[in-house]
């Protein structure tokens, strides 16, 4: 697989040619709608095996080899060329498909309302060959324990038609909102945790879940060993059904890092207890917030670092959205929140717009910027290929057990393609 990065004058069939594939497999696999209308600065996934390497002034064959786990004797052969070749710039060298690593994936999906829409049902149709688990958000727990199911119609058997678990998540919000008073009563008051617990393994088994998944948010600090004493109390009961326990852990850099959301999620214990934990590393760049990359990958570095110290890597699920925002300017606190948007619709947008792509080498996360037609600027942050294989390099690099993402229901096609190249998936047994 490999990507492409659009410049001024690129047409598709230029680069079909460029890559030797067809311009109706590049429509197909990036789902472009306005083929004839590239973007500079898009990025375009090219649906072929292994990649195509132009070489660059410096280079050698052994560099080249080297930087993708090859021998120079079988870089040389591969392309048919003597092993003391000297290169010409821009020669074009085949680099066969790596070795894939497997990996845990997740995904979120959350229906609102009172019955799932059809996008959603399609998207986890599309989405479930990739996944091991599918995640619907969420079981809320009431103030005595039971609990309140989302509306769930077909996605048990979308995904078992591809062989990926269901997980069960459960969480402390009420009213829209995670909260702190509910948190407090689930992990303080044994009546309503043996209840809880009670729920939790008969709707398990009712519907099928293999996985608990714990994301209680905006717990009191106080709540802190109380929340790792439920985690102990939980983890013993569900494995006594056969069930894996996972949890959702706010982005933190340090033990002692401060803030409502952070201090009650102890990542030591989390690591010692759960399966596996979900990193929510996603959010910098948020609604409320200003402008700026959604995961930029320093700071998603940084929390993964810190989670390292205190847990193994083959329990750690890296948090990736699979979504942007386009910020009105100048930012306001308190102000109108950035819209929302998926990474198909920043590039649909950046078309209309006559808008450039740039892409921010420390965040490596693409961006652009624009003016409306009543006169605001915007700032767009989002996610494409460049992006999301810095995130899949990273989880090769460290040995990370997967990936999760948050959420289902926007269209990312380069993602999933990506995902496939990279990594063999783990299913179901």
């Amino acid at each position: 697989m490999q990507i492409h990065v659009v410049r001024e004058g690129d047409t598709l069939a230029a680069i079909s040619e460029r890559y030797g594939t067809s311009t109706g497999d590049l429509i197909d696999a990036n789902e472009l709608d306005a083929p004839n209308q590239l973007v500079v600065g898009q990025t375009l996934v090219i649906p072929i095996v292994g990649q195509i390497y132009f070489v660059q002034q410096g280079d050698t064959l052994y560099s080249i080899a080297r930087r993708f786990g090859l021998s120079v004797e079988e870089l040389a052969q591969i392309n048919q060329i003597p092993v003391d070749s000297t290169l010409s710039v821009g020669t074009r060298l085949y680099i066969p498909e790596q070795p894939k690593p497997a990996i845990t994936a997740n995904a979120y999906i959350e229906p609102t309302g009172e019955s799932v829409s059809q996008t959603l049902i399609n998207s986890a149709t599309k989405a479930a060959p990739y996944l091991t688990y599918l995640a619907p958000f969420s079981y809320q727990v009431n103030r005595d324990g039971t609990l309140q199911a989302p509306p769930l119609d077909n996605f048990a058997q979308i995904a078992a038609n591809q062989n990926a678990a269901m997980m069960l998540v459960i969480t402390n919000l009420e009213e829209g909102q995670f909260s702190r008073e509910l948190g407090h009563i689930i992990l303080t008051v044994q009546a309503v945790q043996n209840t809880l617990l009670d729920n939790i393994v008969n709707v398990a088994r009712e519907v099928g879940f293999r996985d608990v998944h714990f994301d209680f948010e905006f717990l009191a600090p106080d709540d802190r060993e109380a929340y790792n004493n439920f985690l102990r109390q939980a983890k013993q009961r569900l494995s006594e059904e056969d069930l894996m326990l996972s949890t959702a852990l706010a982005p933190k850099t340090s033990a002692e890092q401060m803030g409502e959301w952070y201090e009650a999620h102890d990542y030591a214990t989390h690591g010692e207890i759960a399966d596996m934990v979900v990193l929510m590393t996603y959010e910098w760049g948020y609604s409320y917030g200003p402008p700026m990359a959604v995961s930029p990958i320093d700071n998603v570095r940084e929390v993964v670092n810190f989670a390292l110290s205190v847990m193994p890597a083959d329990k750690i699920l890296l948090g990736q959205n699979l979504y942007g925002y386009d910020w009105t300017l100048p930012f306001t606190e308190g102000g109108e929140p950035a819209e929302a948007l998926s990474p198909q619709q920043a590039i649909t947008r950046a078309r209309e717009q006559n808008a450039a792509i740039q892409y921010d080498t420390t965040a490596q996360a693409p961006f652009f910027t624009y003016q409306d037609g009543q006169g605001n600027d915007h700032e767009v942050w989002f996610e494409d290929a460049r992006s999301i294989q810095a995130k899949f390099d990273m989880i090769k690099e460290l040995g990370l057990r997967g990936i999760s993402y948050w959420k289902l229901g926007l269209a990312f096609p380069q993602n999933w393609l990506l995902l496939q190249d990279n990594f063999t998936i783990r299913k179901s047994d």
